[in-house]
């Protein structure tokens, strides 16, 4: 690597895969199942080669809440992730991995400054955890193909699941990480190499050009 351009120093934060998104009342539908699980493993296997730190978190909720409850089959980590070597389990109440957690004081003490953020949803969970963790100084790396949302309907209007997934991506490529595919990901982790980050300023040339 070129002089001073650092190796980064990754953990790999694998959020909230588990029964609810797959076989519960939360289905992932963009990327789909059989796109997303797949990658998800492939990155687990790939940070386990390279000597990266694979945190698993898990969402727990109340036992008579509707999804994710304490107790339940939804609750349960995902076989793709709970029969993978990983280095830390955490469970967590709310929307950031961050917030309820001791997430970042783990990380601190592995001397992480990137963290790469796969799993479920990628505009809740995803997204809030990739925020938390920028605002923390890290750099933040998202897997665009190991990530998957599922459509939503509001007051507010109704978005298809592909629709919600790529803009949730564009505005977290704009400004607080880097989103690229596995495959792109795990060959930067083999080479020991960083991804190509957020540039807010780069991306907000269509405005400039347009005046």
């Amino acid at each position: 690597m070129p002089d001073g351009v650092s190796y980064p120093r990754r953990a790999l934060v694998v959020v909230d895969v588990q029964n609810e998104y797959v076989s519960g009342a939360l289905p992932i539908a963009h990327p789909p199942l059989t796109t997303s699980l797949p990658n998800i493993a492939a990155a687990i296997d790939a940070a386990t080669a390279a000597g990266v730190p694979v945190v698993l978190v898990q969402h727990v909720d109340e036992a008579d809440s509707p999804v994710f409850a304490a107790g339940s089959t939804g609750a349960e980590l995902h076989e793709v992730v709970a029969s993978r070597p990983h280095d830390l389990v955490l469970t967590k109440q709310t929307v950031s991995c961050f917030a309820s957690t001791d997430l970042g004081e783990r990380l601190d003490d592995l001397g992480v400054d990137t963290v790469t953020i796969v799993g479920f949803m990628t505009q809740h969970c995803d997204e809030s955890t990739a925020r938390d963790a920028a605002d923390r100084g890290l750099i933040v790396e998202v897997l665009s193909d190991a990530t998957g949302t599922l459509p939503l309907s509001t007051p507010s209007g109704t978005i298809s699941a592909q629709e919600l997934h790529e803009t949730s991506l564009l505005v977290l490529h704009s400004g607080f990480a880097a989103v690229v595919p596995t495959a792109v990901w795990t060959a930067a982790v083999a080479a020991g190499e960083p991804t190509t980050g957020a540039d807010l300023w780069a991306s907000t040339e269509p405005a400039r050009a347009a005046r």
